[in-house]
């Protein structure tokens, strides 16, 4: 077992102040002096918690002060934080009202592991992908004055999230819009600071104060009655800031840049917060934080436990497939010199820890930008590279228009390893991965792959990275069946299916890793299985055979039924006229919450049970 869990308490900790709090109502009753204790408690109540749940964890540990100070300052619910991700967000459900059922997080029925909004009132804006704060605080902010609302609008990003664009489109677009909100930057890597010395804490909460607020507006209008005096006192101002805070960018873009400030000095929160919260026009509050706080191990290894597991599910397992492929980079990369890795700030998740160590100067973390990430390989392969992006499906679905038009369009020679396909368990609904063989199949060049196990995996991506085009291969999350995996560097035959099982009546046409529970099921439905391998191109001669000698087709994906591979079947046999039933087994048309992986596909259907219970229904429906 890992060092971390001796230290995380087994226990429920003692919290008598944090037990008097079940609103931030009542945390406003609180005497100020008051604050630092029950931070403590917060942050002793959220390693016990996480532990006996899992979860998110050294992200929530780096802003407990932080949180205590918004709710503090803040009236919400009716002012609206908005959480950027959420990964930061378990200390301010523990403060607003849940938490009682902090131990149902990530569970059936039980809490999100992310902000959400039919979960309370206080999560105004539901999140999982990350970098959409800034924006859906600006359209709230915007559309409260249209509405002559008084309420205040905050949102919280991390410095991580910074690197996507989109924030930058948002930092850009608020100051046109003259709307009063107030973004704060969660900066807990030192990604763009270290700055946070005394003269800097007294300069942050002397510009942040009224009285600089007014006697800077009263030089404003007094200087702008003489040409350029305004501009060259302004000037003046932003050059003696930058000496010592990083604010030239975001004071260019037309925000207030306060910072940076010490995170975890609640009184400094408090009295910084409380002089923003009267400034008018787009406010910008710098902070540091420490991810992990309050843990050893956590701060000394933030990415390491950005996300633990539970204490009773602390155990070895078989390779997850992230590891497969993992493995497969480091081999192909050392076979061929053309080879690059990219990846939009996934290395742990998408397990390109080897391949960057071994290779560091073909090793491309491009932080969290996801479009980014496939136009720079595209132009990795307009140039003779062969790049291969680790991308997790939910993620991909950010870079849709580049893998059209500047992937797919051009017939690039790209190979997309699509991670975490299909359910994902406990992170729910945000980060699964339901969509993209219909949002991929309708794209010309596309070769699309749905390997069945490890060693299938290892050989579709072979067989990806050979053709010369675009091409993905999407695994799930998790773990297969174990099988061996081979050592090859050869593909298979493009567009080709492989037949498991030869039965009678019905056949299986199985598009991934459901290929184990559709073979248990066959056995007891006498069924033809086919692992169909690939669903673009489908294998149409093999489709078009078991046709003709079955009464019924079932496809099998982890997929929405709607345009995915199943629909390729249907379509392929209206082409050639062919009157026969189809049951489509796969996702439903609905958003699925978070729960056991395993629990979450039996309920979709696809368990041995519910496999071999659709196909026997709908036999007797059709007799």
């Amino acid at each position: 077992m890992p060092k971390i869990y001796e230290e995380i308490p087994v226990e429920r900790p003692e919290t008598p102040l944090l037990d008097r709090v079940d609103t931030p109502d009542q945390l406003r009753g609180l005497a100020e002096k008051d604050l630092r204790a029950l931070a403590d408690e917060l942050r002793h109540y959220l390693l016990w918690s996480v532990g006996r749940t899992g979860g998110h964890f050294a992200a929530g540990l780096g802003v407990i002060e932080l949180t205590v100070a918004l709710h503090y300052v803040f009236e919400t619910p009716v002012d609206r934080l908005v959480w950027d991700v959420g990964h930061q967000a378990y200390p301010h459900k523990i403060l607003t009202g849940r938490r009682d059922r902090m131990l149902s997080m990530r569970q059936k029925g039980g809490l999100s592991a992310f902000p959400k909004r039919d979960e309370s009132e206080y999560d105004c804006f539901g999140v999982g992908h990350s970098s959409t704060s800034i924006s859906a605080a600006l359209g709230m902010a915007i559309a409260a004055r249209a509405a002559g609302d008084a309420r205040k609008h905050v949102a919280i990003i991390g410095d991580g999230a910074m690197t996507a664009g989109m924030a930058f489109e948002a930092l850009n677009h608020a100051p046109d819009t003259g709307a009063d909100m107030l973004v704060i930057l969660n900066d807990n890597d030192m990604s763009i600071s270290n700055n946070v010395g005394g003269l800097s804490q007294h300069l942050a909460k002397l510009m942040s104060g009224r009285t600089y607020t007014s006697m800077r507006e009263g030089s404003k209008r007094i200087l702008s009655l003489v040409p350029g005096a305004w501009e060259l006192a302004r000037k003046t101002e932003e050059h003696a800031k930058n000496m010592i805070s990083p604010s030239i960018l975001f004071e260019e873009l037309g925000w207030n840049y306060i910072g940076p400030i010490d995170g975890h000095d609640l009184p400094m929160l408090i009295a910084t917060l409380r002089n923003m919260s009267t400034l008018k026009g787009p406010q910008f509050l710098h902070v540091i934080t420490k991810k992990g706080k309050g843990l050893a191990p956590a701060q000394e290894s933030p990415i390491a436990y950005h996300a633990i597991n539970a204490h009773d599910h602390v155990k070895d397992k078989a390779p997850r497939y992230s590891h497969i492929f993992g493995r497969w980079l480091c081999d192909m990369a050392a076979a061929d010199p053309r080879l690059f890795g990219i990846t939009p700030a996934m290395k742990e998740g998408s397990d390109l820890i080897a391949f960057s160590e071994q290779y560091p100067e073909r090793y491309f973390d491009v932080a969290i930008a996801e479009q980014h990430a496939v136009t720079l390989a595209a132009g990795m392969a307009c140039e003779g590279g062969k790049p291969v992006v680790a991308i997790y499906s939910t993620f991909l679905q950010r870079a849709y228009d580049q893998l059209i038009h500047d992937v797919a369009l051009q017939n690039l020679d790209v190979l997309f390893a699509i991670d975490r396909a299909g359910l994902v368990g406990e992170d729910g609904a945000t980060h699964a991965g339901s969509f993209d063989l219909s949002y991929m199949r309708c794209i010309p060049n596309m070769v699309i792959m749905t390997p069945s196990d490890e060693n299938e995996l290892r050989l579709l991506l072979n067989t990806g990275y050979h053709y010369r085009g675009p091409a993905a291969v999407r695994y799930p999350r998790g773990t297969g069946p174990n099988v061996a995996v081979s050592e090859t560097l050869e593909g298979v035959e493009i567009g080709k299916g492989v037949v498991r099982r030869e039965g009678e009546q019905v056949a299986l046409l199985v598009f991934g890793t459901q290929l184990t529970n559709a073979l248990q099921a066959a056995e007891a439905l006498n069924a033809t299985v086919a692992d169909m391998r690939f669903v673009k191109p489908l294998d149409e001669e093999l489709v078009l055979r078991l046709a003709q000698s079955h009464s019924l087709l079932v496809t099998v994906e982890e997929n929405a039924v709607q345009g995915g591979a199943g629909s390729a079947v249907t379509e392929l046999l209206h082409e050639w006229g062919i009157v026969l039933p189809v049951l489509q087994l796969g996702l439903p048309d609905t958003y699925i919450d978070h729960g056991d992986q395993t629990q979450m596909l039996a309920d979709c259907g696809l368990s041995v049970d519910g496999i071999a219970t659709a196909v026997a229904e709908r036999l007797q429906n059709l007799s």
